[in-house]
């Protein structure tokens, strides 16, 4: 697979997916980067179904800053590991205070309590700026390997290889689209070649027919 010319296999998956809105029900970039938290190894289901209680007790940074564990804990406790993000919710809020502080680089972002690559990604493209690396979810973890654009399943090393064969251009939204089709399409088991758009590039799909 070493002489496929990714940017151009990936096209139709780009042109399918580009811009579709992420399954976090954000309203805006405080709801996103808390929502973005409480996601880590959790649905997103489960998130959005608490968000508009959590949101309307807590409805920007200024107030989350004041909220004591316990008051979290009402709203979060369903969530996984809601222990350490509540202290990370509590600390961020504390940090940046105000929603207009939250920042928009990577740097910065993954500086912040709770917040990896992969979340920092997520922030940014949800914010509209320029992408300074790629989604790599739990989805793109297992598909990206699984077409022939990357190997491994260590995430920074995934993202390190589509930002190789990708152009900058499209860094924001191919980790996206590729977790798209692991969602809809790639399934784990039983994945719809015939509606895949990069079938006729995608390594499993050669092996298997």
């Amino acid at each position: 697979m070493a002489n496929t010319d990714w940017s151009k296999a990936l096209k139709p998956l780009l042109d399918k997916y580009k811009g579709k809105a992420h399954p976090l029900e954000y309203k805006n970039l405080y709801q996103l980067v808390v929502m973005v938290i409480l996601s880590a190894q959790d649905s997103d289901k489960n998130i959005n179904n608490l968000a508009p209680a959590l949101f309307k007790a807590f409805p920007n940074m200024k107030a989350l800053a004041t909220a004591s564990e316990k008051e979290l804990f009402e709203f979060i406790s369903k969530v996984r590991n809601f222990g350490n993000k509540t202290k990370w919710l509590m600390t961020l809020a504390k940090t940046l205070k105000e929603d207009k502080n939250i920042p928009l680089t990577m740097e910065a972002l993954i500086e912040l309590p709770g917040i990896g690559r992969k979340s920092a990604n997520v922030i940014m493209r949800g914010a509209g700026i320029k992408a300074e690396g790629v989604i790599v979810d739990l989805h793109v973890v297992r598909v990206a390997p699984r077409i022939g654009i990357a190997t491994g399943t260590d995430p920074k090393k995934i993202e390190k290889q589509i930002m190789d064969v990708i152009p900058e251009k499209d860094w924001g939204e191919i980790g996206m689209a590729i977790s798209f089709l692991g969602r809809e399409i790639c399934r784990p088991t039983h994945p719809y070649h015939q509606d895949c758009p990069v079938s006729k590039h995608c390594a499993y799909f050669k092996e298997n027919h």
